[in-house]
């Protein structure tokens, strides 16, 4: 009995893979031109519609900008986008993000996320290093509503503040995640 779950599961995790690797590859950009502005008009959504992320971006050093992640899952998943570190007006480099996960999840849906770069340990350290784990290095501080509504200029100390926004789709998920930020030189 145990043999035929497990050839069922694996026959389930087969089929969501590949129905789902299309939907992956729509996160990958045409162009940099595309990409470029893709991330332009994500950060402008953000900020005119997130007053907490409009004064964080006034701030921040460098924005990191994944304008659309795609997710999916059954057991096992994962999420792949690709995004722009910008210094203003000046375009840093492109990075991919990816995440793994196991556990408890159905479903997909697509995102988008920044994380506004605050100090000079941030972007050193994205410079730096050859992936960034998020939990490791840099603090990053995920903003949600609670958090937003106790954030001001005297209260901003942390290395790095995500948003995440623009959520489509339906993922039910309990499970244990990664996600790993990587410079790529051709998006």
């Amino acid at each position: 009995m145990k043999s035929i779950r497990a050839i069922l599961l694996t026959l389930v995790v087969a089929t969501l893979a590949t129905a789902s690797w299309g939907t992956f590859s729509d996160a990958r950009a045409d162009s940099p031109e595309d990409l470029n502005r893709d991330a332009d008009q994500a950060l402008q959504m953000l900020v005119t519609t997130n007053p907490s992320a409009a004064a964080i971006a006034r701030k921040a050093k460098a924005e990191l900008i994944f304008p659309k992640i795609i997710k999916a899952g059954l057991i096992f998943g994962g999420a792949y986008g690709e995004g722009v570190l910008k210094q203003g007006d000046k375009i840093d480099g492109y990075y991919n993000s990816v995440t793994a996960s196991w556990g408890f999840q159905a479903g997909a849906q697509s995102y988008g996320y920044v994380v506004f770069l605050m100090n000079d340990k941030a972007m050193h350290y994205i410079h730096e290093t050859h992936g960034w784990e998020i939990g490791t290095g840099p603090t990053v501080v995920v903003v949600d509503e609670g958090v937003a509504k106790n954030l001001s200029s005297t209260t901003m100390e942390k290395d790095a503040y995500a948003f995440i926004f623009d959520q489509q789709g339906l993922m039910a998920s309990l499970s244990l995640e990664g996600t790993k930020i990587s410079r790529i030189h051709n998006p």
